[in-house]
């Protein structure tokens, strides 16, 4: 068997980071939030509705889900709208998808928000895979604050 070189890169896999949202999308979901509990819900689906890319917004209509099922529907939306806006952005399914970078936690919290309604719901695999896949896009994701 030839001796063969080793190519070792310093640089290690690529960091992929999305492009920020639209300002005034940014602006109405913070608004949105902002709602007393019982009209906020229904503040951030008009944000989804007419940002339906934006990747926050999904992420937050999982939390505000009212029920197991509705947390994980909404977190799945926001798990595919991410992987369509990584794809997008330069992502060939490998390298990191870093929390560091704000544009990318939307996509980050909806692929959180999954595994964790996966769990509430019974479904250990995709529970699994989705705390696997967090750990490869940002090995750094267990450990922050």
């Amino acid at each position: 068997m030839p001796d063969l070189p080793v190519q070792l890169s310093t640089e290690g896999p690529p960091d992929t980071v999305l492009p920020p949202e639209a300002p005034e999308a940014v602006d109405a979901l913070e608004h949105a939030m902002a709602e007393p509990p019982e009209r906020r819900r229904e503040a951030v689906a008009s944000v989804v509705a007419r940002w339906p890319r934006f990747l926050d917004a999904w992420a937050a209509m999982g939390t505000l889900g009212r029920d197991a099922v509705e947390r994980y529907a909404y977190f799945r939306v926001g798990y595919h709208r991410g992987l369509d806006r990584l794809r997008q952005a330069g992502w060939r399914g490998n390298g990191y998808v870093r929390f560091a970078h704000a544009t990318n936690r939307g996509f980050l919290h909806a692929l959180d928000g999954l595994r964790a309604a996966a769990a509430e719901i019974g479904e250990r695999d995709e529970e699994q895979r989705c705390d696997e896949f967090l750990r490869q896009l940002d090995p750094e994701w267990g450990r922050r604050e």
